[in-house]
């Protein structure tokens, strides 16, 4: 729950680059230029189904080419605007933000912090230099206590949005996410959490991976769900769905298979999406880029998908 009474500890976090998008665990989607409508995969009689699969030893694919491509869209709508310098620096104070929250959490010793390690590598994909990063580590160890909350909002057109912060004055926080809302179409909403599931999320490039080709992969490497989307510089990424504990597993499966891992760690991805027009999609764009402005911001998630 959030704000207020409505703010709630945030429990341990993995560390992605973020976006967004997602699954119904049955399905396993991908792509924006998706050739056959179609597919389905029998799995042997031995493949164990958890319950929220169904009873059935079949599994869809799905490849649903409208819906991708309205992620796909929003995608474009949502990444920061502005001179490329300066969201360079604002990728950069946000890593750090998350190396402060993966210290905390397991130590500031990667080998023996999984998210930290997964973090550090999203780091370097970035070209956050290693001096900025050996910084925000020694800069970690040393911080003073602080606090991570997780607030539920709604935003416009009804879409819903997880603010994730750290910050060590929870009033201040709260009054200033309160103020952003507000001035800027959205609001506090308990119950917004509900429609997200934390999940492992594996992202690779994907210009050399045709969708069907992706979806094979997924199965093979025991993922839930594939996406195709794209990076805040318009390059086409996989990202390979997985339940939490089978993070590393997915990964490395996915690394056996072949692909370069851009990044793996842990990702709030929407049970259901909210499907948005050019009006809204750029209402919640500013609203999501002046929350991430907020000093105290670690991520925002949402379930949004435009219309398409």
């Amino acid at each position: 729950m959030c704000g207020g009474s409505s703010a709630s500890g945030l429990s341990s976090c993995g560390c992605v680059g973020a976006v967004k998008g997602m699954l119904r665990p049955a399905l396993l989607r991908a792509g924006r230029s998706l050739r056959s409508p179609t597919l389905v995969a029998r799995l042997p009689a031995s493949y164990e189904l958890s319950p929220a699969w169904g009873t059935s030893l079949v599994r869809p694919l799905q490849l649903s080419s409208a819906l991708c491509a309205g992620h796909n869209k929003w995608s474009k709508v949502k990444h920061i605007k502005g001179p490329k310098d300066e969201a360079r620096a604002k990728t950069f104070m946000k890593f750090g933000m998350l190396i402060r929250i993966a210290v905390k959490e397991g130590g500031s010793n990667p080998d023996l912090n999984i998210n930290l390690a997964h973090l550090l590598e999203q780091c370097r994909s970035k070209n956050m230099p290693k001096a900025s990063i050996d910084a925000a580590i020694k800069s970690a160890e040393k911080a003073k206590p602080a606090s991570q909350h997780m607030f539920e909002a709604r935003g416009p057109g009804g879409c819903l949005l997880l603010v994730e912060v750290l910050t060590d004055n929870n009033s201040r926080t709260l009054q200033d996410i309160k103020r952003l809302l507000n001035k800027n179409g959205g609001m506090l909403s308990d119950g917004a959490r509900h429609n997200f599931n934390r999940r492992g999320v594996v992202v690779v490039p994907g210009h050399s991976v045709s969708a069907e080709r992706a979806l094979e992969m997924a199965i093979e490497a025991g993922a839930e769900d594939v996406q195709e989307t794209e990076d805040e510089e318009e390059k086409l990424q996989l990202k390979f769905i997985c339940a939490t504990s089978d993070l590393n597993k997915v990964r490395g499966s996915l690394e056996g298979l072949g692909l370069q891992i851009t990044s793996a760690g842990l990702e709030f991805v929407p049970r259901n999406h909210s499907f948005l027009d050019q009006e809204h999609l750029e209402a919640a764009s500013t609203l999501i880029e002046a929350l991430t402005d907020c000093p105290d911001v670690v991520r925002v998630w949402d379930n949004i998908q435009a219309d398409s």
